[in-house]
């Protein structure tokens, strides 16, 4: 089907070659659907879609139509590129694909012709880097510096090497003497290493002995200590206890009636001999001269 559609559109441009059809636009190219090529017509079909896409205008419908059959009918390299970190990451191929397709429209823009080159050398390449910047940039957990990143690798791999020499761990001194750099950058190295991947809170915590799932134990925010509000009560109470014992007599003990017994305004001045209104402004002042002795203390 799809040779024979290859052969129409020679035949259309009465047997020009590539180099004379780039120059005529006029010639219309087939209309295809994209999503039923397969792979081994899409690279035939591709030759002649770039060899139309140079001679037409950008921005015309025709233009974005020969762009767009490029793109979908090279979508199969995208496919097979992703497959290879199927397994990285997240594991969402998906998200996968959708970054090495921005590396295919990136490679159909840049591609040159009339060097010479096949379309699937150049276009694999720009799709495997593209996904591979999108790991690079987003897989670490805390960000760091690109420095750090690249570092790291050759950290892990440096560690791995000595580890079989030595039969241990190697020191910090000799991963900066194999990677060639300070022991203050190979340790800055390690500590950003921790950064790539996060654990995860509902994780279990503990080891489990040998051989054994453990399935029963408590997670990690299981085990974690929290905020308690007492200590912020005895805080507060910590620092309020100099601040009332500068009161006077009358006010500590409209204080204690108050917030301590829990008394009402009224029954206050009942059990003091004052009104409710000179209780309630002895207790306005006094909260006010205790709010702006905290502030000055803090």
């Amino acid at each position: 089907m799809f040779v024979r559609t290859i052969d129409e559109y020679q035949g259309v441009g009465q047997g020009f070659g590539p180099a004379e059809g780039a120059a005529d636009a006029r010639v219309p190219l087939p209309r295809i659907d994209a999503s039923e090529v397969a792979p081994k017509d899409a690279r035939e079909l591709s030759k002649l879609f770039f060899d139309r896409l140079g001679a037409l205008e950008e921005g015309t419908p025709e233009h974005t139509y020969t762009r767009d059959t490029l793109i979908e009918m090279n979508l199969s390299l995208v496919h097979y590129v992703a497959g290879r970190f199927r397994h990285r990451g997240s594991g969402q191929l998906e998200d996968i694909v959708q970054v090495g397709t921005v590396g295919l429209i990136k490679a159909i823009d840049r591609f040159d012709m009339s060097r010479g080159h096949e379309f699937v050398s150049f276009a694999v390449p720009c799709i495997l880097g593209e996904i591979k910047r999108y790991f690079r940039d987003t897989s670490w957990a805390v960000h760091v510096p690109r420095r750090l990143q690249e570092l790291r690798t050759q950290l892990s791999q440096s560690q791995e090497k000595l580890s079989s020499a030595l039969g241990r761990e190697p020191t910090v001194k000799e991963l900066a003497a194999d990677l060639k750099v300070t022991e203050e950058q190979a340790l800055e190295a390690i500590v950003a290493a921790n950064g790539y991947a996060a654990g995860s809170l509902d994780a279990p915590h503990g080891s489990a002995e040998e051989g054994e799932t453990h399935r029963s134990g408590r997670s990690l925010a299981d085990v974690m200590g929290a905020p308690d509000p007492a200590i912020e009560v005895f805080e507060h109470l910590h620092a309020l206890a100099p601040l009332l014992a500068e009161l006077g007599e009358r006010e500590r003990r409209i204080i204690e009636l108050r917030f301590g017994q829990e008394m009402t305004q009224a029954e206050i001045g009942a059990a003091l001999g004052i009104s409710q209104m000179h209780v309630s402004r002895l207790l306005s002042r006094t909260l006010a001269e205790l709010r702006t002795g905290l502030l000055t203390h803090e």
